[in-house]
């Protein structure tokens, strides 16, 4: 499950990036508060790579998702950007479940062996 979420963390923080260079065309946003909010969202995904495994890391996963999709109310792509994030979220947390599921399965049957 790391793996997958931890790439998905990882695109994230480039979009992220390219969404606050979107955002700084705005006239009515201040540089400082663009990158106040968007160094703290991108920081909090790569630490989320690391924090992922951890008890409550999928939960701050999904926050961040809901901070991506509501930040399509400054740059309007993010609606769709946000919502694509959060499914490839949604498939890293599941079927990274089901990989771990399965090695955990093969390491005991190799052990037994």
């Amino acid at each position: 499950m790391r793996t997958l979420c931890s790439s998905t963390l990882i695109g994230e923080f480039f979009v992220i990036g390219f969404a606050g260079l979107v955002a700084m065309k705005d006239e009515s946003l201040s540089m400082g508060s663009v990158w106040t909010v968007c160094g703290i969202a991108m920081f909090l995904s790569v630490l989320l790579c690391g924090l992922v495994t951890r008890p409550g890391g999928v939960a701050l996963g999904w926050a961040l998702q809901i901070g991506l999709i509501a930040s399509g109310f400054v740059v309007p792509l993010m609606f769709f950007l946000g919502a694509m994030f959060a499914a490839l979220w949604w498939a890293s947390v599941h079927f990274g479940r089901k990989v771990d599921e399965a090695k955990a399965r093969f390491a005991a049957q190799t052990d037994a062996a």
